[in-house]
């Protein structure tokens, strides 16, 4: 990654910035490539729905958790927020990217909303929400980023937010193996082992555009992509070749989490290989 350029994020919102009787908003933080607020449905019910909103400009791409063969995954730091008991981040489904050298990447591009769900400590005080994200955003070359962000929200009732609606239906939902969602399900996983190791995995989705990411049982695993090898009459079969252990770890995952995407639907699979 070229570490050249770096860009800074600071927005406080404490009760300011509000949409009146409907969202929190922190400001918006205008950066040269990407744009980041914070926001929430307003009141302190749990739990509280909020999220973290990036804006990248045309060109321009972030990372998903699991970032493939190149970049680096979004970090949020919450240890400076104030009354917060649980946040949980969830992870809107992404794309695949190819660069001009073959290398793959799993991320996203425009307007992503990663959902939060905020658990306070007293529901009866407000939540200060202290973010500070380090992530990166990637065109041609790669630019480390430090966001800081924070937003407080009050108790009391609370107001939907359509733009967390819509963030909360992106997000895969999780599902057994053989199971089938709006016509999505990963109905077998079949491990082959030998001098090189692969795993078959087979499904089924609507005809169109399909992608599978495979994860192992930690972050340490860089596992590489899934490659489709048969798609007809909405039954599909990918290979995974098992790469990337973490050193002095075993060959072969004990488990995969396969996140499977058609369109505007996706479901996440967790399956043991043994």
């Amino acid at each position: 990654m070229n570490r050249s350029a770096l860009f800074f994020f600071a927005a406080i919102a404490a009760g300011a910035g509000l949409t009146p009787a409907h969202a929190l908003e922190s400001p918006w933080v205008v950066g040269t490539e990407v744009d980041a607020r914070l926001l929430a449905d307003h009141g302190a019910n749990a739990p509280i729905r909020a999220g973290v909103e990036i804006q990248l400009k045309a060109g321009w791409k972030t990372y998903w958790r699991y970032p493939g063969d190149a970049g680096v995954p979004p970090r949020f730091d919450w240890s400076g927020s104030e009354n917060l008991a649980v946040l949980e981040v969830k992870w809107p489904a992404p794309e695949r990217f190819v660069d001009e050298s073959g290398a793959k990447s799993i991320g996203y591009h425009g307007d992503i909303i990663f959902p939060l769900m905020v658990r306070p400590i007293d529901p009866a005080r407000p939540v200060r929400l202290k973010l500070k994200l380090d992530f990166a955003v990637c065109e041609k070359l790669c630019v480390p980023a430090d966001a800081e962000l924070m937003l407080e929200i009050p108790a009391g009732e609370s107001a939907p937010l359509g733009l967390l609606d819509e963030a909360g239906r992106r997000v895969p939902r999780r599902i057994s193996l053989g199971d089938n969602a709006g016509g999505l399900a990963v109905t077998r996983v079949g491990l082959e082992r030998g001098a090189a190791p692969q795993v078959l995995i087979e499904g089924s989705a609507p005809e169109g555009s399909v992608d599978l990411f495979a994860e192992g049982p930690d972050d340490r695993w860089a596992l590489p992509l899934p490659e489709k090898i048969e798609s007809k009459d909405g039954k599909l079969r990918f290979q995974l070749v098992i790469d990337g252990a973490p050193p002095g770890g075993p060959p072969i995952p004990s488990k995969l989490v396969l996140t499977l995407i058609a369109g505007d639907k996706a479901i996440e699979v967790e399956t043991p290989l043994d």
